[in-house]
């Protein structure tokens, strides 16, 4: 049997065309029921997600105060309205007590887990310490993002003072926010 060269250029594509028609393309594969999963692929992968930012809109405010003696005080911030109660050897110096606030944009409609710390150290510039403890939020049990991809939360917590420690105190409150 002689074979010419056209011969093998016939049998060339007709093997190129074979193997271009037996491969599922990317939709096939997705319904495919004898393609294996890395064929079908993850369908949340090829969908592009917006990613979550977070925005203090707010700074959480403990107004000022002061120790009247050599012992310790709490001032704790409400979640819902900023108010604030004062305990322990503190007297209030005035000024307002002003809760935190939050803005998450994402992708609308997504439910989220959102974590903030425990405590928080916060250092004054005069290397004096005091802590924040017991931070609270007005979210829901299980946020969402609405309708345009947007949650507010307000979050409010305790400051403990102990001991004769004094000047403007900063600090920072980590806010983690995740799709769930």
């Amino acid at each position: 049997m002689k074979l010419y060269w056209h011969s093998y250029l016939l049998i060339f594509a007709v093997i190129i065309l074979g193997a271009i028609f037996a491969v599922p393309n990317r939709a096939d594969a997705q319904n495919c029921r004898l393609c294996s999963d890395e064929e079908k692929g993850d369908i949340e992968n090829d969908k592009k997600v917006i990613p979550l930012r977070i925005a203090i809109t707010t700074n959480l405010n403990f107004s000022r105060a002061a120790l009247s003696g050599r012992g310790s005080g709490r001032i704790a911030v409400s979640e819902h309205d900023g108010q604030k109660r004062i305990d322990g050897q503190l007297v209030d110096l005035g000024g307002y007590a002003v809760a935190g606030s939050v803005l998450i944009t994402g992708e609308p409609g997504r439910n989220l887990s959102i974590d903030l710390p425990r405590k928080i150290i916060m250092r004054s510039n005069k290397g004096g310490q005091i802590s924040i403890h017991d931070l609270r939020t007005d979210l829901s049990p299980s946020p969402r993002l609405d309708n345009v991809g947007e949650l507010r939360f307000s979050f409010g917590g305790d400051l403990m003072v102990d001991g004769n420690v004094s000047g403007r105190f900063r600090g920072r409150i980590p806010i983690t926010a995740n799709y769930e």
